[in-house]
C-alpha cells in the first residue's frame, strides 16, 4: 500500500462513497417512510423537523453526521492495512518496516481520536436540536385549544402523556439516529471489508466439496442463519418493551398521586389501601420485568455464543493456509479483522433487534399520543363571539356523553353589572355548563356571545403555578410592578406580603381558603369583563364570602358575574338566578 498517496486516495473515496451512500440513504429510507407504518409514523412525528422549508440546519447536521460515519469506516480500513504491515514486519523480523508501520498506525490512531470526539459532538448536537424541536412541537399540540383537558372526552385514551413527552421523545430521537446511522455504517463497512476479505480468502474443501473464497461464503451463511434465529428469539421483546414503559409509568403515576393527595389519605388512614394498590401495580411491573429477563436470557445468550464463535472463526479457517506458507501473519490478522467487520455488519439487525423492538414500542406510544391529540382537536366546541358589552346565550344545550340532556334550550342575556347565580342538585350539570361556556365541554350546542374584554374562570380548586407567590398572583399574565400590599390586605392575605418573591409550591403551602382568596385577588388584577365562579368561595365562611363578593362588586361594578354555589346567602349578590333540574329542565328568575 502506498501510504504517501493515501490522503488523496481517502478524500476521493470519501467523496464517491458520500454521494453513493447519500443516494442509497434517500432511496432506502424513502421507501421505508412511504411503504411502512413505521415510516409513516416517523414522518408524522419528525417530517416537519427535516423539512427544508423550515430550516436547512437539520439536513446539514444529518449530512455531516453521515460524512463522519464514512470517515470512521475509512479509518477502520486504513487501520486494518497498518495492522497487516505491523504483523508482517514482526513475522519477517524487519525492524525498520515495523517502526514505519507503527508510525502510520500512530497517525491513524491520533486521527481516530479526533474523529471520535468530533463525531460525539455532532451526534449530540443533532440529537439535542431534534429533541428540542419535537418536544416543543408536541407540547404546543398538547396545549393547543385545551387538548390536554379535552382528551378526557375522546374515545381513544392514553396513559401517562407526561412520560410520552419527556422520556419517549428522548428515546425516539436517540434511537432514530443510532439505528439509521448504524445501518449506513454497517452497509458501507460490509461492502468495503467484503472486498478485503475476498482478496485474502482462499478455497476450502468440506466433505470433498471445494468452496472458493470460503471466508466470504461462510461469513454470510453464518450470520444469515444466526440472524434468523435471533429474530425468532427476540420478537416477543417488542410487546414486552411496550408493557415495560406502560407499567412503570402507571406505578410512577400512582406514587405521584400518593404525594398529591397525601393529606386526604392521611385523614382517611388509607395507608393499607394505598399500599395494596401500589404493590399491585408494582407486581405487574415485576412480572413483566421477569418476562423480559427470561426472554433476554435466550436472546442475549444466543448472541454471546454467536459472537464468541465469530471471534476465532477466521483464525481457524486461515490457520492451515498460514502453516502452508500461503499467507503471511499480517494477512491472517487482517483476515480476522475483516471477518469481524463483515460479521458485525451483517449482524447489525441481530445485535440491534432489542433496540428496534424498543424503538417500535416508543413510536407506538408517541403515535398514540398524536392520535389522541388529533381526536381532541376534532371534538366539537362552542366558539363564543366577543362583541358588545353583554353576555348573550341563545338556544344553549349541554348533553352527557351518552346523549342524555343536562340543560336544554337555555337563552338569557346579562348586561354590565348583572350577576347570575346557577343552582341545582349536585351532579345536575352546573359545572358542565361553565365548561361548555369555556369551550371545554364537547357535548354542547347553541350560541354564546361574550362582552369585549377578558373572561376569567375561577374554579373551586384554583391553580397556582410553580414559582414565586407574585407569579401565582398574576397568572396567566406576566408579572408587573403593580403594588400588591393593599390588594392582599383587601382579600385578607396581608400576612403573605413579605413572601411575594418567595418561590414555593404554593398549591401545597396555602390552604384551600387562602388559594380561593388569592384567585379573587387575581380577578381584581386582571379586571375581566365577565367572571365565572364555580363554587370559588366554598372553602370560606359566610362572613368572608360576603366580604369578598362585596369587594368584587365594589371594585368591578361593570363586570358580569356568573356564579355556581349552594349557599342561599349568595342570592343577595346576584340579580338573576338559574335553577337546573332533571331531564334538561331549567327555570330563570
Amino acid at each position: 500500500m502506498n501510504w504517501s498517496e493515501e490522503i488523496l486516495t481517502s478524500l476521493i473515496w470519501l467523496v464517491k462513497t458520500f454521494v453513493i451512500s447519500g443516494v442509497g440513504f434517500i432511496i432506502v429510507f424513502g421507501a421505508v417512510l412511504k411503504f411502512t407504518q413505521t415510516g409513516r409514523d416517523f414522518i408524522r412525528l419528525s417530517g416537519g423537523y427535516f423539512s427544508p422549508k423550515r430550516s436547512l440546519k437539520p439536513l446539514v447536521l444529518l449530512s455531516t453526521v453521515i460524512l463522519f460515519a464514512l470517515i470512521g469506516v475509512r479509518l477502520a480500513i486504513l487501520n486494518s492495512q497498518a495492522n497487516n504491515g505491523l504483523y508482517t514486519a514482526l513475522q519477517e523480523l524487519n525492524a525498520s518496516n515495523f517502526w514505519y508501520n507503527f508510525g502510520i498506525w500512530a497517525i491513524i490512531a491520533t486521527t481516530f481520536i479526533c474523529y471520535a470526539l468530533g463525531n460525539y459532538y455532532l451526534k449530540n448536537m443533532l440529537t439535542i436540536d431534534w429533541r428540542y424541536w419535537l418536544t416543543q412541537s408536541l407540547v404546543e399540540k398538547w396545549l393547543n385549544q385545551q387538548n390536554y383537558f379535552r382528551s378526557h372526552y375522546t374515545a381513544t385514551t392514553i396513559d401517562n402523556p407526561d412520560q410520552r413527552i419527556q422520556q419517549d421523545i428522548d428515546s425516539f430521537v436517540s434511537l432514530s439516529l443510532s439505528l439509521s446511522i448504524g445501518l449506513l455504517d454497517a452497509c458501507v463497512s460490509l461492502f468495503e471489508f467484503t472486498i478485503i476479505l475476498w482478496t485474502l480468502s482462499g478455497a476450502l474443501s468440506i466433505f470433498g466439496i471445494e468452496i472458493p473464497r470460503a471466508m466470504v461464503v461462510l461469513a454470510y451463511a453464518y450470520v444469515f442463519l444466526a440472524t434468523l434465529i435471533a429474530i425468532w428469539l427476540g420478537r416477543p421483546l417488542i410487546q414486552l418493551n411496550f408493557l415495560n414503559e406502560k407499567l412503570n409509568a402507571n406505578f410512577r403515576y400512582a406514587l405521584i398521586r400518593l404525594r398529591e393527595y397525601g393529606e386526604s389519605i392521611a385523614f382517611f388512614r388509607g395507608e393499607a389501601c394505598e399500599k395494596t394498590g401500589l404493590l399491585s401495580r408494582f407486581d405487574q411491573t415485576i412480572a413483566n420485568a421477569w418476562a423480559m429477563v427470561y426472554r433476554s436470557l435466550k436472546f442475549d445468550g444466543f448472541n454471546y455464543v454467536v459472537t464468541k464463535v465469530a471471534s476465532v472463526f477466521a483464525l481457524v479457517i486461515q490457520a492451515p493456509r498460514l502453516f502452508a506458507h500461503e499467507i503471511k501473519l499480517g494477512d491472517m490478522m487482517q483476515s480476522a479483522q475483516a471477518f469481524g467487520e463483515v460479521q458485525g455488519s451483517l449482524s447489525f439487525f441481530r445485535t440491534s433487534y432489542d433496540n428496534f423492538a424498543n424503538y417500535r414500542a416508543v413510536m407506538i406510544r408517541l403515535s398514540g399520543f398524536l392520535d389522541v391529540v388529533d381526536e381532541a382537536q376534532n371534538l366539537p366546541r362552542i366558539v363564543p363571539k366577543h362583541q358588545g358589552s353583554t353576555l348573550a346565550i341563545q338556544g344553549f344545550s349541554t348533553l352527557k356523553p351518552d346523549g342524555s340532556a343536562l340543560c336544554t334550550g337555555l337563552s338569557l342575556q346579562l348586561a354590565p353589572g348583572d350577576a347570575l347565580l346557577i343552582q341545582g342538585p349536585s351532579g345536575i350539570g352546573k359545572t358542565t355548563l361553565l365548561r361548555a361556556f369555556a369551550g371545554l365541554w364537547p357535548y354542547a350546542t347553541g350560541e354564546l356571545s361574550l362582552p369585549d374584554g377578558a373572561a376569567l374562570f375561577l374554579p373551586q380548586k384554583p391553580y397556582l403555578p410553580l414559582g414565586t407567590l407574585k407569579e401565582a398572583l398574576f397568572y396567566p399574565n406576566a408579572v408587573n410592578d403593580q403594588p400588591l400590599d393593599t390588594l392582599l390586605a383587601q382579600v385578607q392575605l396581608g400576612h403573605l406580603v413579605a413572601r411575594l418573591d418567595e418561590e414555593d409550591d404554593w398549591g401545597r403551602v396555602l390552604s384551600l381558603g387562602e388559594q380561593q382568596r388569592l384567585a379573587i385577588a387575581r380577578a381584581l388584577i386582571i379586571r375581566p369583563a365577565v367572571i365565572f365562579l364555580d363554587e370559588a368561595s366554598s372553602a370560606m365562611d359566610e362572613g368572608l364570602e360576603f366580604a369578598l363578593y362585596q369587594l368584587l362588586r365594589q371594585q368591578l361594578p361593570q363586570a358580569i358575574l356568573v356564579s355556581i354555589g349552594h349557599r342561599s346567602s349568595l342570592s343577595q349578590f346576584h340579580s338573576h338566578q338559574l335553577h337546573l333540574a332533571a331531564q334538561g329542565r331549567w327555570t330563570l328568575s
